[in-house]
């Protein structure tokens, strides 16, 4: 049974096909409106979300099915065996989505169920926005073999799905992370055989920028510590060590990299207000992208299955 908690188990060839029919997706929606008729999938959210939430549901409405939201805090899942209520949830679905702060108690999910698990976000991997964000790169420039992308912030979860994809589709990835979160630094990830492309380090934000075709940054508090009392002084100490490196007009002046965040945006930290309306950016497209890269994740998943 195919699981997605990470790129590691996909093959490059496996992950080259995903996007090829991401992208076809894309193009043919309407082709796929009654893929998912009969079809339940479960979408377990113990950490806060937007896209992830929004883009599953609406994928599966728009294939004919339907997706049950649930609730950690209100369901039973803290009062017992994780892999127990998994191991049940997944006799009424066709596919498990799980949304978790520990990848750990991700994978005792992923343990327990009959059914496909998908790692909708957790504190070491962020597999479906790499997908979205390769297949934003696709769509926009026709390709992804050859180009460049500058991640410029905290190595963080988005980071690890990042190296693992890029890897597999021939992208030069260029990290600017002079801060990372407290073990998100994976010698597994960075070790994947490449298919093309390249993986280096750049202390120069500039110098890096100039040279890429993409820059992309994320958040660098988590989301849900941004508005934490007792994260606060952590919080100044993270503001003060990455206001050099903030995606602004002046730090692109010369480049023409296409500006990429994943969202939530914290506008006047990671990235400015203005540059994330400006004409280079692609930031809306990039979120857009989460629905067909999901439909393309549940399709494929569920191919063959009763």
């Amino acid at each position: 049974m195919k699981q997605l908690l990470n790129w590691e188990h996909w093959s490059n060839d496996e992950i080259r096909a995903l996007l090829d029919f991401a992208a076809y997706m894309k193009g043919h929606r309407t082709y796929y409106n009654g893929a998912m008729l009969g079809r339940s999938i479960a979408m377990i959210f113990q950490k806060t979300s937007t896209r992830t939430r929004v883009s599953f549901e609406a994928a599966m409405t728009e294939m004919g099915g339907h997706a049950i939201y649930i609730d950690w805090a209100t369901s039973n899942f803290e009062l017992t065996d994780i892999a127990f209520e998994s191991k049940y949830l997944s006799r009424n679905v066709s596919l498990i989505v799980a949304r978790m702060k520990k990848h750990e108690e991700l994978a005792r999910i992923a343990e327990g169920s009959e059914v496909p698990t998908v790692n909708g976000c957790c504190n070491l991997f962020h597999p479906c926005q790499s997908l979205a964000d390769m297949l934003t790169i696709r769509m926009d420039a026709g390709t992804v073999e050859g180009l460049t992308l500058c991640y410029v912030g905290v190595h963080n979860n988005v980071v690890n799905s990042l190296i693992e994809a890029t890897a597999a589709l021939g992208v030069n990835l260029v990290l600017v992370t002079p801060l990372a979160n407290q073990g998100a630094v994976m010698e597994s990830v960075n070790s994947r055989p490449r298919s093309g492309g390249s993986l280096s380090w750049e202390k120069d934000v500039r110098h890096a920028a100039k040279h890429a075709d993409y820059i992309y940054t994320d958040t660098w508090v988590d989301m849900e510590f941004f508005n934490d009392p007792a994260f606060a002084e952590q919080k100044a100490q993270r503001i003060d060590l990455m206001l050099p490196y903030q995606l602004n007009h002046k730090l692109l002046e010369g480049s023409k990299a296409k500006v990429m965040h994943d969202m939530p945006i914290h506008a006047g930290y990671e990235i400015s207000r203005e540059l994330v309306n400006d004409p280079r950016s692609i930031i809306f497209q990039q979120a857009e992208n989460r629905l067909d890269a999901q439909k393309a994740i549940i399709v494929k998943l569920l191919e063959g299955a009763a």
